[in-house]
């Protein structure tokens, strides 16, 4: 099961977190894209996967998918991961090289504002 939470940015900050928590795979990837893809009108948004212990493929092809819907709307992204194993998968398939990966959602909105 996956748990996802979207939370606005306070008032006058055009960003918004998303909030993983659990599993990210074949079996709740749908939930994902369909919650990155009610996200609109956004300038940064923060992907939050502290809490994903393990993404698949799918997952990651979700999560580059909704990085890319923000991009073309002239917005930017940055991940926060605090675990081995997915930081591990987003180092070795150079996901850390196009997205800025963080360890708390404090240094992605710090990240996002130095862009």
């Amino acid at each position: 099961m996956l748990e996802i939470n979207v939370e606005a940015g306070d008032e006058g900050q055009n960003h918004h977190i998303l909030r993983l928590v659990g599993e990210v795979d074949a079996y709740t990837v749908g939930d994902f894209r369909e919650a990155l893809s009610g996200i609109e009108d956004v300038h940064w948004l923060i992907v939050d996967l502290s809490e994903v212990p393990f993404m698949d493929s799918a997952g990651l092809g979700a999560l580059i998918g909704g990085i890319r819907r923000v991009r073309e709307a002239d917005g930017d992204v940055a991940v926060v991961s605090t675990t081995a194993g997915l930081n591990r998968l987003l180092h070795t398939t150079g996901f850390d090289r196009i997205v800025r990966v963080t360890e708390s959602v404090d240094d992605a909105l710090a990240a996002l504002a130095e862009a």
